[in-house]
């Protein structure tokens, strides 16, 4: 799969979940602007961006998401 023209994530623009707790030691990211034209839900550890990322399918990604609300 090519994620852009590239064929990297670095020109992605990801953003830092609301669930990431302030201090910086778990943050995870997401694409949003890739997920609305693909239907892929890219996830990643923003400690390590250069990393494998997780790609979810819609139902996976919201998974993850009630998964962390439950967490907390």
């Amino acid at each position: 799969m090519t994620l852009n023209p590239d064929g990297n994530t670095q020109s992605l623009v990801w953003v830092k979940s609301s669930y990431s707790n302030g201090e910086g030691a778990e943050c995870v990211e997401w694409a949003p602007a890739h997920a609305a034209a693909t239907g892929e839900f890219l996830v990643r550890d923003s400690k390590t961006p250069d990393a494998p990322f997780l790609l979810l399918s819609r139902q996976g990604f919201a998974g993850l998401v009630e998964y962390a609300k439950y967490r907390g």
